[in-house]
């Protein structure tokens, strides 16, 4: 009887872990296929260019970056609020370090959250109210020397 207990528990522990494999495949394939879009940031470096995908509705804000494993350099998530608010943000399984650009309706940067925190819960708000978020690479900003008071250019920021 005691040895039927443990073949059971086995193929049980073997089901869960395909499973649970399965849904990371599928977290990560949810981004599989979005279009991108060309963000440039005008900072006194220079203009920078970010090839993003756009989170304009709750699911894909919700999801934004969560699940990668990495992120190119030039690459990042463009988040549309569609209205001025405070935002507040967080890292929840979010796997690497990003740099969050908080951005009023004029293309402004109000805020940088440089670095933050894989996994956290704490959260980390605008501190001002803002139409969209930007997150790239952590430590791209201070990289290419983007800071508060820059301006990013997109379709978001010229409507209307």
């Amino acid at each position: 009887m005691f040895r039927v207990f443990p073949a059971i528990f086995f193929k049980l522990f073997l089901l869960l872990t395909i499973f649970s494999g399965v849904a990371c495949a599928q977290s990560d394939g949810a981004h599989a296929g979005r279009s991108l879009d060309t963000v440039v940031v005008e900072a006194k470096t220079g203009e920078h260019k970010f090839k993003v995908e756009i989170a304009d509705d709750d699911q894909e804000r919700r999801l934004g970056l969560m699940y990668r494993e990495s992120l190119a350099p030039d690459a990042g998530m463009l988040f549309d609020f569609e209205e001025s608010r405070v935002v507040t943000m967080w890292m929840k399984n979010t796997l690497i370090t990003l740099d969050i650009a908080f951005i009023d309706e004029s293309g402004v940067i109000k805020r940088i959250a440089h670095e933050t925190t894989p996994r956290s819960l704490e959260p980390i708000p605008s501190g001002a109210p803002v139409i969209a978020v930007l997150e790239v690479k952590g430590g791209i900003f201070e990289t290419l020397g983007v800071e508060e008071g820059d301006r990013v250019r997109h379709p978001m920021f010229d409507r209307d």
